[in-house]
């Protein structure tokens, strides 16, 4: 039941593109046990599928800058390969650590930030 509420939860999350992994990961490192390296995999792979339903929301109603996409797909594949190789060569515990640091300081942005956010 607990995986249950984990994946619905974190699916809400991703859907408004918040990122599920903010809450997929920890969850399944310290409510299920999971080993860092696996959590973020998981987190990877069960993203796949998720991102095409709300990829598919967004662009019906027309939420989608094709040029910038096109744009940060190409880097995010480099740096993706990058942190990949990066990721696995680390330490669960080092890897925990810095997962955790980079949640604090996205964290401490979004709470401190005075963002001009546009109205639709």
């Amino acid at each position: 039941m607990l995986i249950v509420l984990i994946g619905f939860f974190a699916g809400i999350i991703g859907g408004m593109g918040i990122g599920g992994g903010t809450i997929l990961i920890p969850s399944l490192i310290f409510l299920l046990g999971t080993q860092q390296h696996t959590a973020q995999s998981v987190n990877l792979i069960s993203f796949i599928p998720t991102a095409i339903v709300a990829i598919l929301i967004h662009l019906k109603h027309k939420n989608i800058q094709k040029e910038l996409v096109l744009k940060l797909i190409l880097l995010g594949i480099i740096g993706a390969l990058t942190g990949s190789f990066i990721a696995v060569s680390l330490d669960a515990q080092l890897l925990k650590k810095v997962f955790a640091g980079f949640l604090f300081i996205m964290g401490l942005y979004e709470i401190f930030s005075k963002k001009n956010l546009k109205k639709k």
